[in-house]
């Protein structure tokens, strides 16, 4: 038994079955034994890839996006670059090197990066060294006078969730308890939720809200309505209502999300449905939803791989097509990841209609 299972047992025997939410806030964040405070989880020794880790093009697709976007915001001769999770800082080194050409957008750029991971941190240091980035641990703490630009790549499925299911046609909590083999266990609250079922919602239906999520992202919309500015969020997710999506992954592998306490990531699909409505009663323009196969290729990755395979051996072209595929095949991360982009004020912003 880990020793943050012990302290989630410990506080689920004194106050009562735990929400989803706060089991996820412990089990990622706490501040000695969560999983990104404690390690590197990326890479084949990991116990995940993300699309930077896949391969080059990714950020330099991601790259040339700002790149444009900024021109489209009318090329300020300052402004803020914010990545939320930069991971190793592998995308923000590949869109840096893509950006290298453009001297006014490299001279004109602040990079800011929103990270808790001390050990991520460190790779990163590493990583952008050259760029003197800024850390910050949230959002509250990062300083703007300038337009912004932020993005983030497999931030959102981490933020903490909270589950309900419709139970006798009462929607009740989902919780994390302890049973009786002291083990922890899912199950449902004694208590009916305060929150109505929706009319469309079926009995025994899983309805995920995440207020923690959503409050991100009214704050990341107050700092664009006030500073000028675009996004570009990349995840996993969804355009519905209602679904299980909870789920823990270690060494490559999907776990119940009560295993390996600490020792696992445990994400869910992003609501963005959720999202989009929030753009929208903000007065922040969105652009919809688009898979990731479809906005790659339209910022042109699959010419980008054509001109790599020019000067590759033939192992080399043989690896660029299998990681183009990684990318933008709808069997792999194609069609399951979805793009969602807003800003200030209308922008005709690459890979989206407005």
């Amino acid at each position: 038994m880990s020793a943050l299972e012990t302290i989630i047992k410990n506080e689920i025997l004194h106050n009562g079955p735990m929400d989803i939410g706060h089991y996820m806030n412990l089990c990622l964040g706490h501040p000695q034994h969560g999983y990104y405070i404690t390690r590197d989880p990326f890479g084949k020794t990991g116990d995940f890839v993300t699309a930077p880790e896949v391969s080059q093009m990714f950020g330099e697709m991601i790259g040339a996006w700002i790149i444009d976007t900024w021109q489209k915001l009318g090329a300020p001769s300052s402004f803020t670059l914010l990545e939320c999770g930069a991971g190793r800082g592998t995308l923000m080194s590949d869109i840096m090197r893509v950006a290298k050409s453009v001297s006014d957008f490299t001279n004109a750029v602040q990079i800011k990066l929103l990270e808790t991971s001390p050990v991520l941190i460190k790779k990163q240091q590493e990583a952008l060294s050259a760029y003197s980035p800024k850390w910050y641990g949230s959002l509250s703490e990062v300083d703007l006078n300038d337009p912004l630009i932020v993005i983030g790549n497999e931030f959102l499925d981490a933020l903490p969730i909270r589950q309900f299911r419709k139970d006798n046609n009462q929607l009740k909590e989902v919780v994390i308890g302890v049973d009786e083999d002291e083990k922890l266990s899912l199950g449902l609250s004694n208590q009916p939720s305060d929150i109505d079922a929706p009319l469309n919602m079926k009995e025994g239906e899983i309805l995920e809200l995440a207020p923690i999520r959503n409050q991100f992202m009214k704050t990341v919309l107050d700092m664009l309505k006030k500073n000028r500015g675009a996004g570009l969020f990349i995840d996993y997710g969804y355009n519905q209502s209602f679904g299980d999506t909870l789920q823990a992954i270690k060494d490559h592998k999907f776990i119940p999300v009560t295993d390996h306490v600490g020792d696992a990531d445990i994400t869910s699909h992003v609501d963005f449905l959720s999202l989009r409505k929030l753009c929208k009663q903000e007065g922040v323009h969105e652009y919809g939803l688009v898979k990731q196969a479809d906005f790659l290729k339209s910022l042109g990755i699959v010419t980008r791989a054509q001109i790599l395979k020019q000067k590759a051996t033939s192992a080399q072209s043989g690896k660029i097509e299998k990681d183009l595929n990684r990318l933008v095949g709808l069997d792999e991360m194609g069609k399951i990841f979805k793009v969602m982009a807003f800003s200030s004020e209308p922008l005709p912003l690459a890979g989206f209609s407005i």
